[in-house]
C-alpha cells in the first residue's frame, strides 16, 4: 500500500502544505503584536495545520525547521508556532521528521543554499502540475523527500539532491500506526 506523507512549511502567515500531490496555502495575513493576540494567532495556525493533518491520516509528516538565524524577525514566534505543532502532533502519535532548510533546498536544486526562486523554479520543473507560491512549493519539496525516503519517490531525483535524505533525523516507523 502506498504510504501518505504530508509537507508542512510553517509561517506565522502563509504556511505551505501539501500531500505531494496537492498543496495548498493556509493563510492568516493580519499580523498584530501584542502578546495574547499573537498567542491566539499561533494556536489558530497550529490547529489549522493540524486539523489538515490529522484529515489526511498520514503514515509520516515532514516539517521544516524554523531557521533561528534568520534576521527576518519573529524567530521566537515561528520557533513558537513549530514546537506547539510538533507537541500536537504528538499527542496524535503522528510520526514526524523535521527538515532543515538547507537540507529541503538541496533536495529540491542540489545546492542547500539555493535561494527561493530557485526552489519554485525547480519544482515547477519537476511538478508541471504545480502553480503555487513559495510557501507551497517548499511544502511540496518536504513532502517528496519524505515519500523518496519511504521508498516510493514521486519523480526521480539526482543523486546529488538525494544526498540530503542521509542529513535528515527520520523517525522510526517500524510499528508506527
Amino acid at each position: 500500500m502506498t504510504p501518505v506523507v504530508v509537507g508542512v512549511d510553517l509561517s506565522l502567515t502563509s504556511t505551505g502544505y501539501s500531500t505531494g500531490h496537492t498543496t495548498e496555502q493556509i493563510s492568516k495575513p493580519k499580523w498584530v503584536h501584542e502578546l495574547p493576540a499573537e498567542l491566539d494567532r499561533l494556536r489558530w495556525m497550529r490547529n489549522e495545520v493540524a486539523l489538515r493533518v490529522t484529515r489526511d491520516r498520514p503514515d509520516l509528516v515532514v516539517v521544516e525547521v524554523p531557521a533561528y538565524s534568520s534576521t527576518s524577525g519573529h524567530a521566537t514566534a515561528r520557533g513558537g508556532l513549530f514546537w506547539m505543532l510538533l507537541d500536537q502532533l504528538a499527542g496524535c502519535e503522528l510520526p514526524v521528521a523535521p527538515v532543515i532548510t538547507t537540507c529541503l533546498k538541496k533536495y529540491a536544486t542540489g545546492k542547500g543554499t539555493a535561494g527561493k526562486d530557485d526552489v519554485i523554479r525547480e519544482v515547477k520543473g519537476r511538478f508541471p502540475w504545480f502553480a503555487g507560491k513559495n510557501d507551497e512549493a517548499d511544502a511540496l519539496v518536504l513532502a517528496a523527500m519524505g515519500y523518496d525516503h519511504l521508498g516510493e519517490p514521486l519523480v526521480k531525483m539526482p543523486a546529488t539532491h538525494r544526498a540530503a535524505l542521509d542529513k535528515v533525523a527520520w523517525p522510526d516507523l517500524a510499528g508506527a500506526r
